[in-house]
């Protein structure tokens, strides 16, 4: 049985405090390979993610997981504003401050990501030297355009590079928002439309700290898309756990982002739509690929 988690909130460089929880192994862990774990959209970590996050410790890996800033039990304002910069720029900080610390493996860090942190996951394994394997569940893995032009990837990771380099992250964008999230009784238009999006939303959101209400930062200059820093992940090692019907992040995509990614790779298909890996039967079968590829890989 592994021990309950600790709490661990990490202070950024510029003084947010982000919560999360250090999962081990066993009380005496030293120096384990270790999983940095992120929610999706608009979310919290308490939803469906501590499942996962117990499973690896068990596995005998150590895990953190957090809420993104502003969302859940993190600081930071303005409150439910998602800007996938600002959040993969944490995520950075956040590998960076555990590879420090006694129980992780300073060499043997993954990234795991769900939905819109798989991406995240994704353009930082491309950026991060250190950062070893990349799991994306259901992530939302490109803008779709490079499916037809895949001759853009290149020139657009240069400049997402160079916006990473850049430790302002002077970028164009603009705000969209506040609006729901997904629909809901009285709600007339939503980020997340389907209707599998409010089943899950408001079957695991309301009793975890989140709420029906989110502000977007769109970037584009340039734009921020997975999908053309998958060709650099080089030694980067690469699970995509991909629905079949995923309506949320384009199975096609997905694939597409799959297909064109450098280095060691791995594709698991599960059976159902955006949210069908949080639960049974397909968690499972997701879970299994995905130990599979850390024991492998990390």
């Amino acid at each position: 049985m592994t021990p309950a988690p600790r709490p661990l909130p990490l202070t950024l460089e510029d003084g947010t405090i982000l919560a999360g929880d250090l999962y081990l192994p066993d009380e005496d862990t030293r120096s384990a390979p270790t999983v940095v774990m992120s929610h999706g959209f608009s979310a919290t970590r308490a939803m469906g993610l501590p499942w996962f996050a117990e499973s690896f410790a068990a596995a005998g890996y150590a895990v953190y997981l957090y809420d993104h800033r502003g969302l859940g039990e993190s600081s930071g304002a303005p409150r439910n504003v998602v800007d996938p910069w600002v959040q993969t720029h944490d995520m950075w900080e956040v590998v960076d401050q555990l590879r420090a610390r006694p129980e992780v493996h300073p060499d043997r860090v993954a990234l795991w990501g769900s939905s819109f942190s798989g991406g995240e996951a994704i353009v930082l394994g491309a950026l991060h030297p250190e950062v070893k394997a990349v799991i994306a569940n259901a992530p939302f893995a490109g803008l779709g355009d490079l499916v037809a032009n895949p001759s853009h990837a290149e020139q657009r990771f240069i400049a997402m590079r160079v916006a990473f380099d850049n430790d302002s992250l002077d970028v164009g964008s603009r705000e969209i928002g506040p609006m729901a999230v997904v629909l809901d009784a009285g709600i007339e238009a939503a980020v997340l439309p389907q209707p599998e999006s409010s089943e899950w939303f408001l079957a695991h959101g309301p009793q975890n700290g989140w709420e029906n209400s989110v502000t977007m930062v769109m970037t584009t200059t340039p734009p921020f898309d997975p999908g053309a820093c998958s060709p650099s992940l080089g030694g980067t090692a690469l699970l995509m756990v991909v629905a079949t019907n995923d309506e949320v992040a384009s199975t096609a995509v997905a694939i597409d982002t799959y297909e064109r990614a450098s280095g060691p790779k791995r594709l698991a298909m599960i059976e159902g739509h955006h949210f069908s890996a949080y639960e049974e039967p397909a968690r499972d079968e997701a879970f299994d690929a995905m130990v599979d590829f850390l024991d492998e890989f990390l």
